[in-house]
């Protein structure tokens, strides 16, 4: 009897210790000191992390995550020292939720009818939030004016520090504007110290706390980095401010007091009593990190919804910065392989969701929702050039993901962008509801053989730019194809592509993606845009339709291949082209092009060293257009031999039926017929049903364009 009693313990210490233990269960309700068993579960995923090191297994370890929410005080690490091949599953009907947020509670009526509550965090700790979650919408941080923007009227700059870098250190700007812009401000109050100031110029964004503003004349002080001579805040540039008790003025709003007192103002049906809301803490919810010779391997997340981070402006603001590449992600991944997030969710952050960003290989993020983000959905590689010998983030696979209304805080980030890595496939997502670029591959600008431009960190970590001739682009051999992108830039920056690409990228292949609806504010809102030395890069059987600024744009490059695409409904014109070169530009060859209205052609595509054969152009409209301000029989004599200008015989294109009712005219041209209608998500109705946008909110897109454009193509009316 002794000895049995004997056995029996040590059998229960082993299991305590992991031995023969592959599953492991988390409950809400769970304790650090339970077993980990289904009826005795540990209360949080770092808790079950911390007990799989102890299991030895060659198999699998388990870590079944139960419903309901998770408040995280820390993100979850995995590092090398998580040596088992480890699962962390939810149930995919309740997901569960990691957050990174605080809940609020204890609302009181305010004597304007607002919403008032104490946040103790902010109170005892000086805890300050930038973004605010209610019943799982994003609230707006108090803000002038409540829609549009202010506009500069100019700016003047004196450099404090020149440094070594293409960009002054230091400087101090006065940025001048209409006074009736600044009339909220004219009353001071001690809650106004924080207020941040933000600006829309060209592709960036930049927000900086305001030092000083005098409201009579008009005048706004900030400083920080010297403006990006390519891009600076200039007359006509746009911004808003933010931040101040006296902007507090419409439903949705909210603002915190420095002394931790949280105002808001109810939508129409918000009830405060019971509401859900929570202010982000964490700026990151899983942090995956190995190191040279250790990576982290075999981690696989499932089931999972990722909820609830913070952006921080940093003292000096945040300078612009294409593809808001300085901001970070919720999901942060470095020197690690074969890490899968499958079905998982990321929502209601401040920054990107995803960042698979130094010596990462072998790993794949699909079926997965990514909406409501302040920054935007996936960064794949470094945004410095790896130092030598480290490896390159290559073989990232980005499929039947769901990607929408993101770029909310950082409007100039990207959907998936691509910085320096290599190898990649980008397949089968939906990108929609998105203030700039859909898909964005490389981070080089120029050629190699010219001084190339790229960026750096220097030694307080900042990014600089740099440029050198023996630069050689490593974001080659990457595809993009059967992707969804729509809905694009919501009239906000310019300068943008559905599909972006950047320098030298050999192997890059762009096919069989539906681009439609691309607005920009000002100039360049494109399908598809070969800009800064693209080269090499083959794009193939794509639908493009209704872009601002056509279907299609090279900015410059050498030998790229545009062929076999439709490109429909452009508003100011069909195709672009700016910088003649001597070498070949690129080649376009049995293309379809339909239009209903503006020019065929924009930039010097007579002058070009173009190779143009067998493509189709047709109008709508009774006139026929010209081309580069001459008939299609001149320019066909000129330019694009063997083309035609016919009818492609589509069944209904304005009401987006591209398929043919007759394939007539596109044998003429050799054109191959494609499957447009496989691009985009698969799988169950619900999945593909959640992909899609409302029509109010494709509503309100069109109510932009409406509002800046007096006048719109049939598309639109």
């Amino acid at each position: 009897m002794m000895i049995k009693r004997i056995v029996g313990c040590c059998l229960l210490f082993l299991q305590m210790q992991g031995y023969g233990q592959d599953s492991l269960y988390v409950a809400v309700n769970g304790s650090s000191r339970a077993a980990g068993t289904r009826q005795a579960p540990l209360g949080s995923v770092a808790q079950a992390l911390l007990r799989a090191r102890t299991i030895i297994s060659k198999d699998t370890v388990h870590i079944y995550v139960g419903p309901g929410t998770y408040l995280l005080k820390e993100p979850i690490h995995i590092s090398e020292e998580d040596q088992n091949r480890i699962v962390i599953e939810g149930d995919p009907g309740h997901k569960p939720v990691l957050s990174g947020g605080i809940p609020i509670a204890g609302w009181e009526r305010t004597k304007e009818g607002w919403w008032k509550c104490k946040v103790p965090e902010a109170v005892r700790y000086g805890f300050r939030f930038e973004q605010l979650y209610v019943n799982g919408v994003r609230a707006t941080r108090a803000r002038t004016p409540d829609t549009g923007w202010f506009f500069v009227d100019s700016s003047k700059e004196r450099i404090g520090v020149k440094g070594t870098g293409r960009v002054g250190e230091y400087a101090a700007q006065t940025i001048y504007t209409h006074p009736a812009n600044l009339q909220t401000l004219r009353k001071r109050d001690e809650d106004d110290a924080d207020m941040v100031v933000a600006f829309y110029h060209k592709w960036d964004y930049t927000r900086k706390p305001v030092a000083f503003l005098d409201s009579d004349s008009g005048r706004l002080f900030i400083s920080g980095a010297a403006m990006k001579p390519w891009n600076p805040v200039q007359k006509g540039s746009r911004f808003i401010l933010e931040n101040y008790k006296a902007a507090l003025s419409a439903p949705g709003e909210w603002f915190l007091s420095p002394a931790g007192y949280l105002y808001y103002i109810p939508r129409e049906g918000e009830k405060m009593e019971t509401a859900e809301v929570y202010a982000p803490a964490l700026t990151q919810l899983v942090t995956i990190t190995g190191t040279a010779g250790h990576l982290v391997t075999d981690k696989i997340f499932r089931n999972i919804s990722f909820a609830h981070t913070a952006d921080r402006m940093p003292a000096n603001g945040n300078e612009p910065m294409q593809a808001a590449a300085e901001i970070d992600a919720a999901i942060r991944i470095d020197w690690a392989e074969k890490i899968i997030f499958q079905n998982c969710e990321v929502m209601h952050t401040g920054n990107y969701a995803f960042w698979l960003r130094r010596a990462v290989k072998n790993s794949a993020i699909t079926h997965s929702f990514i909406y409501d983000m302040g920054g935007g959905g996936i960064k794949i590689g470094e945004t410095a050039l790896p130092a030598e010998g480290t490896p390159l983030t290559e073989q990232i696979l980005i499929e039947n993901n769901i990607i929408r209304h993101i770029g909310l805080l950082f409007p100039s980030a990207v959907g998936v962008v691509v910085f320096n890595a290599a190898n990649n496939r980008i397949l089968h997502n939906v990108i929609a509801d998105s203030r700039y670029t859909g898909i964005s591959l490389g981070w080089m600008w120029g050629y190699a053989v010219t001084k190339q431009y790229t960026t750096y960190l220097d030694a307080q970590g900042r990014l600089q730019y740099a440029n050198d001739k023996v630069l050689k682009n490593p974001s080659v051999n990457n595809e993009v194809a059967y992707n969804d992108i729509h809905h694009i830039g919501w009239g906000e920056l310019s300068d943008m592509g559905a599909v972006y690409t950047l320098a030298e990228s050999p192997g890059t292949h762009i096919h069989n993606n539906v681009i439609h609806d691309v607005y920009a504010y000002d100039y360049g809102g494109w399908g598809l845009y070969t800009d800064e030395g693209s080269s090499d890069i083959l794009l193939e059987n794509n639908l493009v339709y209704a872009c601002k600024s056509g279907g299609f744009h090279q900015h410059y490059g050498r030998n790229n291949t545009i062929r076999n695409n439709i490109f429909a409904f452009g508003h100011y014109q069909q195709l672009d082209f700016t910088r003649v070169e001597p070498h070949r530009s690129f080649s376009f060859t049995n293309n379809i092009i339909l239009m209903d209205h503006g020019a065929v052609f924009h930039g010097p595509w007579d002058k070009g060293n173009i190779l143009m054969e067998q493509n189709c152009y047709w109008s709508m409209n009774a006139a026929a257009p010209l081309f580069m301000g001459q008939s299609f029989s001149a320019w066909r004599r000129l330019k694009d031999k063997e083309a035609l200008f016919a009818d492609p015989l589509f069944k209904d294109p304005l009401q987006g039926d591209f398929s043919f009712k007759s394939l007539k005219t596109a044998r003429k041209i050799h054109f191959q017929p494609f499957d447009y209608k496989k691009a985009g998500v698969y799988g169950d109705d619900s999945w593909i049903q959640k992909s899609k946008m409302s029509e109010h909110e494709m509503e309100a897109f069109r109510r932009i364009i409406r509002d800046r454009e007096k006048t719109y193509s049939a598309y639109y009316r």
